[in-house]
């Protein structure tokens, strides 16, 4: 009998917490997961009572489900979709639609929604983040695909996606664009994240080795942080995460974790789109190899052996110097805030600026603010200041980069003093703050009329004849540089 409003393939815990978070929303679920033992457990479990069909093949799934259907894919990305996509076609009819709602590669979705479509049949590439609880609670949804499934696919993503704003009414779920622009988004969104923990790390780093601050002192930071223009989910598991006692040791669980992070490719993959637009997305790119290194832990331990870092009294004017900026420790802390804001403020700009040349490219025509909404709530990165960044867009919809919007100019400005005294104090300690780093030289970078690519032209033109352009003419040039140069002395 085909009653239920909602299919869903995959009942890992990702699945299982989307299901019953669509099902407490008032519709009717049926689910499949490929081990059949899965969905038994599930519907003696979690489903019992509950208004769920458990299904046992795929044909079963796809025939207990209202037309047109609605069925949403779980599971890990890549040739498993397609698999799927293959299994369930003989039992689809014209105008079904299916989802992906995995991290999906953005090409991987445009091709599938061209193929699907092809079959008489509805595609979306669904971004979807917030974890276990943002699945279960209300998560953030980026959908995006064939245009043709938004409205009939609206009334059940709103309504089980986060609610933000004054009256916990506006859901973080809207429709991003065509083809793989929902996956991209979310691409984005992970890219972000990377920058935004890594930065988070290094102000860790900072403080617990400048300031000698222990956990419980970290604890109160964070906090305090939290409640001010900082405040973000992250910050906020942060501040968490420096209460938790380890239950073996009697210490804290966080001193317990071994210094190697992972990584699941999406970080990865913005910073190799960064590359191919000609974008300079350098924090998350520095994050994702702040994360390799950290994966190289055996050698790190043997080369912590054998090189040395600042010696004892080296540059101390200048150490002196920068430690009169920063002050105590309540200027410390202060500071290094101000150097978080300030790096972030740049990773979400060189996150829209990505997604601005990418739209250009795909012919998207993205709404900036609205991609900053779909952030406010649910989502891993949700923060106070996205709805700064909503503002800014809706006051001038062209903006290029965040950095010209007042309220972010202003920020940075205020910050800089802090910012660089921070990454200078970092670097004479020995610490590593790639991150930090990579954020300040991208602004001074981006701020500065002329950079010393001429030079760098004309290195090209040198040895490969590659052209130049000149300040006061027009065209592409070369110049015969053997000829013309100052020959070395005798």
């Amino acid at each position: 009998m085909s009653d239920c409003d909602f299919g869903l393939i995959g009942l890992a815990v990702m699945g299982e917490n989307l299901a019953l978070n669509v099902e407490s929303r008032g519709w009717r679920v049926a689910v499949y997961n490929r081990s059949a033992d899965r969905v038994d457990e599930f519907m003696r479990g979690r489903a019992a009572g509950r208004k769920f069909t458990g299904c046992r093949s795929i044909a079963e799934l796809v025939a207990a489900v209202k037309r047109p259907r609605k069925i949403m894919m779980l599971v890990k990305a890549g040739p498993a979709v397609d698999d799927l996509v293959a299994q369930m076609r003989p039992h689809l009819a014209p105008g079904d639609i299916l989802i992906d709602g995995g991290n999906t590669h953005y090409l991987d979705t445009e091709r599938r929604t061209r193929e699907v479509e092809a079959m008489g049949l509805l595609y979306v590439g669904c971004g979807v983040s917030g974890g276990e609880e943002g699945a279960l609670k209300g998560p953030s949804l980026m959908p995006g695909g064939s245009a043709a499934a938004w409205p009939q696919l609206a009334p059940l993503l709103q309504s089980i996606a986060a609610k933000v704003g004054p009256a916990a009414d506006i859901p973080c779920c809207e429709w991003v664009g065509p083809g793989g622009a929902g996956h991209y988004v979310k691409m984005v969104h992970n890219g972000i994240e990377y920058g935004d923990m890594q930065l988070i790390c290094e102000a860790y780093q900072l403080l617990a080795e400048l300031g000698s601050l222990g956990n419980d002192e970290l604890y109160g930071v964070f906090d305090e942080w939290n409640r001010g223009e900082l405040s973000s989910y992250l910050i906020e598991i942060t501040r968490d995460i420096f209460s938790v006692r380890d239950e073996r040791s009697g210490g804290f669980l966080v001193d317990r974790i071994v210094d190697v992070a992972g990584a699941k490719g999406t970080g990865k993959w913005m910073s190799q789109l960064a590359l191919d637009l000609g974008v300079p997305s350098t924090l998350v790119t520095m994050a994702v190899f702040a994360r390799a290194l950290s994966a190289q832990k055996a050698a790190r331990v043997r080369a912590s052996r054998v090189l040395g870092g600042p010696a004892e009294g080296a540059n101390s004017a200048l150490a002196s110097a920068v430690q009169a900026a920063l002050g105590e420790r309540a200027s410390l802390v202060e500071s290094v805030r101000r150097a978080l804001y300030a790096s972030k403020i740049i990773s979400y700009a060189q996150g829209f600026v990505q997604l601005q040349e990418a739209s250009r490219e795909h012919g998207w025509n993205l709404d900036y603010g609205a991609c900053a909404l779909l952030w406010r709530g649910g989502c891993i990165i949700r923060a106070q200041f996205l709805d700064r960044i909503k503002e800014a867009f809706d006051r001038e919809p062209g903006l290029e980069n965040l950095l010209l919007a007042p309220y972010f100019r202003d920020a940075v400005t205020q910050a800089q003093p802090a910012w660089r005294a921070v990454v200078a104090a970092a670097s004479l300690a020995g610490i590593p703050v790639p991150a930090f780093s990579a954020a300040l030289a991208y602004y001074d970078g981006y701020r500065r009329e002329r950079l010393p690519a001429n030079l760098l032209q004309a290195q090209r033109d040198y040895f490969g004849a590659h052209t130049f352009e000149r300040v006061d003419a027009p065209g592409s040039h070369h110049a015969d540089w053997l000829a013309l140069r100052r020959p070395p002395r005798a």
